[in-house]
């Protein structure tokens, strides 16, 4: 099993040297991944729309927190890293145009020397897309949408779509990803709606704070989703958030028992020293566990 890492990567802890330190220690010290999440604004309070992994509905997170975009906080590790591997955790796709995003994901992947995963997801937060004037009604139909844009763009020489939600008349985008045909494609989503996406459109289904018994259950049904469409879970990598971001040697063989690829759980401190020194320790207790079964 890999284990990865969703480090702090919001100002003003996430300077350009905390940056650096941090990634460099995640490499050296043998973490497979590093993950970055996405929200382009935030707000005090928000109204009808319920965060989906806490009991109060609230995201926890204050509205002056200084998420950084994360194509270009990932292009930045990239660039300090040799052999780390760089995700979003999760891209919010519905948002963002898609010859623009077509166009990060492959020029990130460039740099990167092939080591971006794309994680996509829908997004729970309809004042976001009312900020970014996107319409919230049938932004999972958008979403597939525009990854089929994308994965043109990605593999063929001219493109042209003419969809619903996007046309696009004959253009040339290069340079195209170095991993062939694209990127791999991890859906994030724990409903079967989520889980169908992951198994018809997807390279691998991205679980987003598990504990044993919910992922049990949902692997399973991603099984039979995998089967409607001619798939199996030997076609798909599985990665997966534990609850809680707990992880401990047990936690690693039980999500390992159930075939579960990576876990990646929150790691860092507001000071680089004891964010190294965390994950110092991590490794030392955790690698030796995930690299045996």
């Amino acid at each position: 099993m890999k284990l990865g890492l969703y480090p702090p990567l919001s100002a003003p802890i996430a300077t350009p040297e905390y940056l650096t330190a941090l990634a460099q220690a995640a490499e050296r010290l043998g973490f497979n991944s590093i993950w970055a999440p996405e929200h382009v604004v935030l707000f005090a309070e928000h109204e009808g729309s319920r965060y989906p992994y806490s009991a109060d509905g609230q995201i926890g997170v204050p509205p002056n927190a200084g998420i950084l975009d994360p194509f270009e906080v990932l292009t930045f590790i990239a660039a300090v890293t040799k052999t780390i591997r760089v995700g979003t955790g999760i891209a919010l796709v519905a948002q963002r145009n898609p010859v623009y995003t077509a166009k990060a994901a492959a020029s990130l992947d460039w740099l990167s020397n092939g080591r971006f995963d794309f994680g996509i997801g829908l997004g729970w937060l309809r004042q976001e897309f009312d900020a970014v004037q996107v319409p919230w009604a049938r932004r999972a139909q958008r979403t597939a949408e525009y990854v089929e844009v994308m994965k043109r763009l990605w593999t063929d020489q001219e493109t042209s779509f003419e969809g619903e939600f996007y046309s696009l008349d004959k253009v040339w985008q290069y340079p195209k990803p170095v991993q062939q045909p694209h990127p791999p494609l991890y859906f994030g989503g724990e409903s079967d709606a989520a889980l169908k996406r992951a198994a018809k459109l997807g390279d691998g289904w991205f679980g987003y704070f598990h504990d044993i018994l919910t992922a049990k259950e949902r692997l399973s049904r991603l099984e039979e989703l995998l089967a409607e469409q001619g798939r199996s879970r030997n076609d798909v990598r599985i990665i997966i958030t534990p609850k809680g971001h707990r992880v401990s040697p047990e936690i690693i063989e039980q999500f390992a028992e159930l075939g579960v690829d990576e876990l990646v759980f929150a790691a860092g401190a507001r000071h680089i020293e004891d964010a190294i020194g965390r994950l110092e320790t991590m490794a030392e207790q955790l690698l030796p566990v995930a690299a045996r079964v």
